[in-house]
């Protein structure tokens, strides 16, 4: 399933990254320890609630390229630009991380333990 497509599927809004929803995604992790997603690789969706810089860092660190962000949060622009500045796509929902992650699941996006 592509990016753009788990976006229409729920109602995401994206805030960056346009050029880059025709990416394949198979896997997704979500979390709002930024500890936790030090340990990933290369995850094609993080799913997270926690919206500030430190997550961009976090995900530039880790090699992250997509954020969906949950709770109706919104990236300020200043991780706007650090994320663009990173080649990232950033996403935002109205939804819960749990009802997302559900919504994700349905979709056959698959967890990564």
């Amino acid at each position: 399933m592509t990016l753009q497509e788990i976006a229409t599927r729920i109602g995401a809004t994206v805030v960056l990254g346009a050029e880059h929803l025709d990416e394949e995604v198979e896997h997704a992790f979500a979390s709002d320890l930024m500890s936790d997603v030090l340990t990933l690789k290369d995850t094609p969706l993080l799913v997270t609630g926690l919206c500030n810089i430190q997550t961009i860092r976090t995900c530039d660190m880790a090699n992250l390229q997509a954020v969906l962000f949950v709770r109706n949060k919104r990236p300020s622009d200043d991780m706007i630009e650090l994320a663009e500045d990173n080649d990232m796509v950033l996403l935002c929902s109205e939804y819960s991380m749990f009802k997302t992650c559900g919504l994700l699941w349905d979709m056959g996006i698959k967890p990564l333990y």
